[in-house]
């Protein structure tokens, strides 16, 4: 978690100036259902460039379940706002989750910037993932993985086909997700998290990455999920074996 600073480029930030007006309007239309607002994403690291142009990541912690706002996705004075509302209890068990696509959402647990939180909140939910990943084995790193990694190769043969089809504009789409996708499998393995997709794609080196880029990726990433005992491939046995 990140302190939030009293800075003359947070004042002069459009972005900083909308985030901290919904917060101070949620506590007030809903004082005994707030327990913490904050930012996530490139506000919470402090190096926005303050253009005015990117999306503000608000999150609402609320006491109870199906309190307070709405969560939504809308435009404020020229500034995105992708407001998030959950409850205190719910967001910790998110926190404790270990899933296929982990590597893009643990820096929200992670790194926060408060704009509301008097009882110290967003430390207890940093700690609660961070603690999460201290106890988590090998296995469920490989199998959430292995997870990503149908994913990549379905969306890998998809575009393949739609590509021999002439379908230039769809295969597009399925090569990003299958690039995604083998961004996401190598910060599972190696228990590396992104701040967001594009930072995962460029720190992976798949930016721009084509069609035989990324299968050869993908193929030694099947490799590399076979030798840590988890293979991609199985038989109707295995299939059908808890």
């Amino acid at each position: 978690m990140v302190g939030v600073g009293d800075d003359q480029q947070h004042r002069d930030d459009p972005r900083w100036a909308v985030a901290e007006r919904v917060a101070e309007a949620a506590r007030r239309r809903f004082p005994a259902d707030v327990l913490a607002v904050a930012v996530h994403g490139p506000l919470a690291h402090g190096d926005d460039d303050g253009g005015g142009d990117g999306e503000v990541g608000l999150l609402i912690v609320t006491y109870r379940p199906d309190t307070g706002p709405p969560s939504t996705t809308r435009r404020v004075d020229g500034v995105l706002v992708s407001l998030t509302v959950v409850a205190a209890e719910e967001r910790l068990r998110q926190a404790r989750r270990l899933t296929s696509r982990w590597p893009l959402t643990a820096d929200r647990y992670v790194t926060t910037r408060a704009l509301h939180d008097p009882t110290g909140w967003l430390r207890t939910l940093r700690d609660e993932h961070l603690g999460r990943l201290a106890r988590a084995r090998p296995v469920e790193f490989t199998t959430a993985a292995r997870i990503a990694w149908y994913r990549g190769s379905a969306a890998h043969a998809r575009a393949a086909r739609l590509a021999a089809w002439y379908e230039t504009d769809q295969a597009l789409l399925m090569l990003a997700e299958a690039r995604l996708a083998a961004a996401t499998v190598n910060g599972l393995l190696t228990r590396t998290y992104f701040r967001d997709p594009g930072d995962a794609i460029r720190r992976t080196g798949l930016a721009g990455a084509d069609m035989t880029e990324v299968g050869a990726v993908l193929a030694r990433q099947s490799a590399d999920l076979a030798a840590r005992g988890r293979p991609v491939d199985a038989t109707i046995h295995d299939l059908l074996t808890p």
